[in-house]
């Protein structure tokens, strides 16, 4: 999983925020590292310094291989804030969008396509003899 993240003008300490913020993406979305193959935060403040609630703004974009990328944004008073609130957003979110494919015990879903123990299709996918089921 590759993690890219872009700050704009406004906001100082990008090399320890970058280190922070890698290390927490990893943390958080270690349980899907098989299935994202990059992560980009965008971390700006809003207000060009000005003091202001909420004013700090994270967008975190997560790719997943083989399906549309995931996007969420959230915004605080800290750029740290910001950053843990989209975490969790995108924690959620990929539970839900991947949850869809996995059942509670990590086998595929009726929706995806589900294996015997030796590998072979459980279900067949050729078409439904006529009159319907």
């Amino acid at each position: 999983m590759q993690i890219q993240v872009n700050t704009d003008d406004n906001v100082s300490g990008r090399t320890e925020l970058t280190l922070k913020v890698q290390t927490q993406i990893n943390d958080t979305l270690d349980r899907f590292r098989d299935r994202i193959t990059r992560v980009e935060v965008h971390l700006s403040d809003e207000n060009s310094g000005k003091p202001g609630d909420n004013d700090k703004r994270c967008l975190m974009e997560a790719r997943l291989a083989g399906r549309k990328p995931v996007a969420v944004t959230h915004s605080a008073g800290s750029l740290e804030d910001a950053f843990g609130g989209a975490a969790d957003k995108m924690k959620r979110a990929l539970e839900s969008a991947l949850g869809r494919i996995k059942d509670n015990q990590g086998r595929d879903s009726v929706r995806g396509e589900e294996t015997l123990d030796d590998g072979s299709p459980s279900i067949e996918t050729g078409t439904p003899p006529r009159g319907g089921f």
